[in-house]
């Protein structure tokens, strides 16, 4: 449902999304797309996948073996990724629970943990394959000796084994060592200066131990001084209203010859800048972040030693922009573009082209453009009132301004048609009879959109041409134009036809026909006749009927006419003439 709000449109939940928990709402749960809930024998290194909820900008992902339960991973948040592949794999044959956390970092870390699901692993049946160091790569030269070790995840490995020396499988550094179900070492200590390093690195898991894995080397360099880590000046971490273009600033670290930068829309993504190296400055420009987000920045100093450790991430929240906004103290999504109600169809007469037209909405600026065939545009008007050149295609364009930095528009449009009528003209008039009168069907041309009415200008009018079980007598028809461009009329007179004159009669006595007169029909309406002349082949009067009486019985005088035709003709009280022929039969 929307309803507005001080020109702006608001958007009411059904289901409110964030921090209402604790009214009783229900959780607009994300459901498992892959597994699916319940599922088995699933892969341990599978990937666990769910639908995305709208307007939820965040997750946050739990996995245990109980409903609910952290002891697999504890609250993981993915940003608004709705895939998360553990990094270490799941253990085996386990019923695992997977709790989903709708998370809102844009509106004070607003969070609302949803029902688990779960599905259960598959069983290891053999050991795992070996190892392979990632960092630093094998037989890798001029290693930091601060450097830290980091390999791969090997499928169906619940640890591994770590050995360190200076000779090929000693253990002068490290001696054989289980770590767990872990991917990184860091040694408490630097590596010795221009020496080779030795690892041997074993996955295991209930099975055994991986077999006729081979050992890794790397040569460290010359000892050097990491840099330190740096900060933020501009804008400072936490910052709110920051512009949408900022200049990042941050303090100069000694002995640093660059600096990587990482900016994302989540602590864990990289939308804006993805570890990007710049050179020994201490400030950048960024240009159109989006506006009322949450901004995760990181700084890693860096020289010829390697990459300071450690280094802390920052955020800062842009100013607010157009929305929708999640407001948690109402439970609506609140956008800041106008609402319009300009029709979606103006229409005028072709006379009055160009036409003038002044917007009816409330907002802070309007644009107009002109769409030509092609689909190009042309802006044609930047205020409330235009000028429309001719009819065609329109696209209009309202906008509020937000007063932060040099006010940002929240535009919103609508295509529009523009069409041009005319009066009326009538082509022709159609008429049939019916069992209680005529059926009018006026067609009229032109470009115009019309409306009919029977007998009054004034109406009432209807959007249909035909007219059914109208009196027969005399009619007038107007034709409007529904944009004021003029009526079209025309009269039109349907007395009775032939109906209801018989067709021939054999007065011979036997009681059937024996008369010929006028029989009105069911449909006559209000006209009566007066009198009925019938004539003879040649037009001679023979003799004038009562349309009252029984009819004519095809004698003159007592004497018997011949079987022929002969012909009459019929005058209503409307002063009326009809007329026609029938047969005489003997």
């Amino acid at each position: 449902m929307q309803y507005s709000w001080k020109g702006f449109v608001i958007t009411s939940f059904s289901v409110l999304l964030f921090g209402l928990n604790a009214f009783g709402q229900t959780c607009p749960s994300p459901v498992l797309t892959s597994p699916l809930n319940g599922a088995v024998n699933v892969p341990v290194d599978a990937d666990i996948s769910w639908n995305q909820v709208p307007n939820v900008p965040g997750y946050i992902i739990s996995l245990g073996t109980t409903p609910g339960g952290t002891d697999i991973l504890d609250q993981n948040f993915v940003g608004s990724a709705t895939t998360y592949n553990p990094p270490v794999g799941l253990p085996e044959n386990t019923t695992i629970y997977v709790t989903i956390t709708l998370f809102d970092f844009q509106n004070g870390n607003i969070e609302i943990p949803c029902e688990s699901e779960s599905f259960t692993t598959a069983s290891i049946t053999e050991a795992p394959a070996c190892a392979q160091l990632n960092i630093p790569t094998n037989g890798q030269t001029d290693v930091n000796p601060a450097t830290n070790l980091r390999w791969g995840y090997v499928l169906g490995a619940i640890g591994y084994r770590l050995t360190i020396g200076t000779s090929p499988g000693g253990g002068e550094i490290l001696p054989s060592t289980v770590l767990g179900n872990v991917l990184s070492y860091d040694p408490p200590a630097e590596f010795p200066p221009n020496t080779v390093i030795y690892v041997r690195l074993t996955a295991y898991n209930l099975i055994g131990d991986a077999t006729s894995c081979t050992d890794f080397s790397f040569t460290t360099s010359e000892l050097a001084a990491l840099p330190g880590c740096t900060s933020l000046i501009s804008p400072l971490d936490g910052a709110t209203n920051v512009p949408v273009t900022p200049i990042l600033e941050w303090t100069p670290v000694p002995g640093a010859t660059g600096y990587r930068i990482t900016v994302g829309n989540s602590p864990f993504t990289a939308e804006v800048l993805d570890n990007v190296a710049f050179p020994p400055v201490t400030q950048t420009g960024i240009l159109e972040l989006e506006a009322n987000r949450t901004f995760f920045i990181t700084i890693v100093p860096f020289n010829d030693a390697g990459e300071a450790i450690g280094c802390q991430q920052e955020s800062f929240t842009t100013l607010q922009g157009c929305g929708p906004f999640f407001d948690p103290m109402t439970g609506d999504l609140i956008t800041l573009n106008p609402v319009i109600d300009i029709p979606d169809t103006i229409s005028t007469c072709a006379s009055e082209f160009p036409l003038v037209y002044i917007s009816p909405d409330v907002a802070d600026g309007f644009r107009w453009f002109r769409i030509d065939v092609n689909g190009n545009e042309a802006l044609i008007s930047d205020t409330q009132t235009v000028s429309f050149p001719g009819p065609g295609s329109y696209r209009y364009e309202a906008y509020t301004l937000i007063p932060q930095s040099g006010n940002l528009e929240c535009p919103t449009s609508r295509i529009i048609t523009v069409v041009s009528s005319e009066i009326p003209e009538i082509t022709s008039v159609n008429i049939t009879e019916q069992a209680n009168g005529i059926r009018i069907v006026v067609n009229a041309a032109g470009s115009g959109d019309y409306e009919y009415a029977i007998d009054n200008s004034n109406g009432p009018y209807q959007d249909s041409n035909v007219f059914t079980n109208i009196a027969y007598g005399t009619h007038t028809l107007y034709v409007r134009d529904k944009n004021g461009c003029g009526i079209a009329e025309e009269q039109i007179v349907q007395d009775l036809t032939l109906e209801g004159f018989p067709k021939f009669f054999s007065p011979n006595g036997d009681g059937i026909n024996d008369y010929w007169q006028y029989i009105p029909p069911e449909f006559a309406g209000d006209i009566t006749l007066v009198s009925i002349e019938i004539f003879n082949r040649y037009g001679q009067f023979l003799v004038r009927i009562d349309p009252s009486s029984r009819g004519w019985d095809g004698t003159i005088n007592g004497m018997d006419l011949p079987a022929s035709d002969y012909w009459y003709r019929a005058r209503s009280s409307t002063d009326r003439e009809m007329t026609g022929h029938f047969a005489l039969k003997r």
